[in-house]
C-alpha cells in the first residue's frame, strides 16, 4: 500500500469481509458477460476464491504491512493463467477487479465511518484500495502474459516436431491428425516443400504464409507451405530465398509431405554440386531428367553412361570429344545433315564422314529408338556441372 492506514482500522473493516465477498460475487455475474453464468465447477471456485482472498489480503496489510504472500500473489497470477486457457482476453477479469474495487470502497467507508476514523484516513483508505486492485491486476497480466508465452512456445515446438513426422515416409495418418491438432495447425489440402540452406526457416515461413510449417533439420531448413498453387506465391518465394540456396519441391497432398521434402532435398543437392543452373530457388519439378539421372542412386547412372558409351573409350581425347558432340548433335535432330553441321559450325561433308566413324563405332545403335535413347541419357550422365 502507498500510504499507512491506522492498524485499527482493520478491526472495523474485517466484519463486513464476508457479506461483502458474496456481493461483489453476485454482481460480477450480473455485470461482466463474461462471466453472466453459474458460478459453479473449478471457474467458480476460483472465483470465490479469488474474491475472498483478495478482500482479507487487503485488510491483512493494513494491520500488518508488507508483509509477504506470495500463495495470494499465485491465485492471480493463476486466474491471469486460467482466462488465456479459457480463450478469453483480460477485459472480463480486470472488470471484475474494478467492480470489486467499487463494492470494497463502498462499504469500507460506511464500516469505516461508523467506527468513527476520520476524513483523511477515508481519502487514504480509497487510494489504498485502488493500489491494491491495480497490483492484482498487474499480477493477473504478469500470469496471462506468462501463459502465452508458454502456449505459443509448445505450439512452435509442435510445429517442428509435426514438420519431422511429415518429412518421414512411414508418419501414420492418425499421428499426423494428432499432432496437427495439438499444434493448432488447418490440415491444407496441398502442400509443397522448401528447403534452404543458411537462414532462418522460422522467419523465411513467417513472410511467406502464417500457416506454413518450419523446422531445422541438420544443416537444411524445411518449410511447408500450404496452398503451394497460391498466386503470387512463386514470386513471394524468390524475393524472400534472395540470401540463400533454396529448392522447392511439388505440390502433394499432406500425406505425402515426404515426397516433396525429397524431392527439394535432391534438387537443392544438385544445385550446390552445379548441375542446375544458377539461381536462389531450384523448382524440382523443372529439373526432373537432372534428378532422375543425378540421383541418390548416382553409381547406376555412372555405370550405365559406361556402358553405353563404352565404344569411345578406346578413343584419343580429341577424338572421343568430337564424337560425343557429333553424337549428341546426331541424336538431337536425326538425319538432319545441314542441321547437324550448323549446330557443330563444320561443313555437312565432315558431319558425314563423323557419323559414318560413329556407326562404326555404336553399329545400328544410333538407328534403334530403345538404345538411342540410352545413348542420349548416358551422354547427359556424363555432362559437366554447370559453371556457377
Amino acid at each position: 500500500m502507498d500510504a499507512p492506514l491506522p492498524p485499527g482500522l482493520a478491526d472495523a473493516l474485517r466484519p463486513v469481509l464476508p457479506e461483502l465477498a458474496e456481493e461483489t460475487i453476485v454482481a460480477i455475474g450480473h455485470e461482466v458477460p463474461d462471466y453472466a453464468r453459474p458460478l459453479e465447477g473449478p471457474f467458480g471456485h476460483a472465483l470465490r476464491a479469488g474474491v475472498e482472498r483478495a478482500l482479507s489480503r487487503f485488510v491483512d496489510e493494513i494491520e500488518a504491512p508488507g508483509t509477504p504472500d506470495a500463495q495470494s500473489r499465485r491465485i492471480y497470477v493463476q486466474l491471469g493463467r486460467a482466462e488465456l486457457r479459457a480463450g478469453r482476453s483480460l477485459d472480463a477479469l480486470l472488470s471484475a477487479y474494478r467492480l470489486g474495487a467499487r463494492l470494497a470502497w463502498e462499504r469500507f467507508v460506511q464500516a469505516a465511518e461508523a467506527a468513527g476514523h476520520e476524513p483523511r484516513t477515508l481519502y487514504a483508505l480509497a487510494g489504498a484500495i485502488f493500489s491494491y486492485i491495480d497490483a492484482l491486476s498487474a499480477e493477473s497480466v504478469a500470469g496471462f502474459s506468462a501463459e502465452q508465452s508458454r502456449t505459443a512456445g509448445e505450439r512452435a515446438r509442435r510445429r517442428r516436431a509435426l514438420v519431422r513426422l511429415l518429412a518421414r515416409d512411414d508418419a501414420a495418418p492418425e499421428e499426423v491428425r494428432d499432432l496437427a491438432l495439438q499444434a493448432a495447425w488447418p490440415v491444407p489440402a496441398a502442400v509443397a516443400a522448401l528447403v534452404v540452406t543458411g537462414g532462418d526457416p522460422d522467419r523465411l515461413a513467417g513472410r511467406l504464409d502464417p500457416e506454413a510449417l518450419a523446422a531445422t533439420d541438420g544443416e537444411t531448413g524445411i518449410v511447408l507451405l500450404p496452398d503451394p498453387e497460391a498466386p503470387g506465391l512463386r514470386a513471394r518465394i524468390v524475393a524472400a530465398v534472395e540470401e540463400v540456396s533454396a529448392a522447392l519441391g511439388p505440390s502433394v497432398v499432406p500425406e505425402r509431405a515426404h515426397h516433396s521434402v525429397a524431392r527439394a532435398r535432391a534438387a537443392l543437392r544438385l544445385l550446390g554440386e552445379g548441375r542446375l543452373p544458377a539461381g536462389r530457388l531450384a523448382v524440382a519439378d523443372e529439373h526432373m531428367l537432372q534428378l532422375l539421372l543425378h540421383g541418390e542412386d548416382a553409381a547406376l547412372a555412372a555405370d550405365l553412361a559406361a556402358t553405353v558409351l563404352a565404344p569411345l573409350a578406346e578413343l584419343g581425347d580429341g577424338a572421343r570429344a568430337r564424337s560425343v558432340e557429333t553424337l549428341r548433335a546426331w541424336l538431337d535432330h536425326p538425319g538432319q545433315v545441314q542441321r547437324v553441321a550448323a549446330t557443330l559450325h563444320v561443313h555437312p561433308q565432315t558431319v558425314r564422314y563423323r557419323v559414318r566413324a560413329l556407326r562404326e563405332l555404336f553399329g545400328d545403335a544410333i538407328e534403334d529408338p530403345e538404345r538411342r535413347f540410352a545413348l542420349g541419357v548416358a551422354l547427359r550422365v556424363g555432362e559437366p556441372p554447370h559453371v556457377v
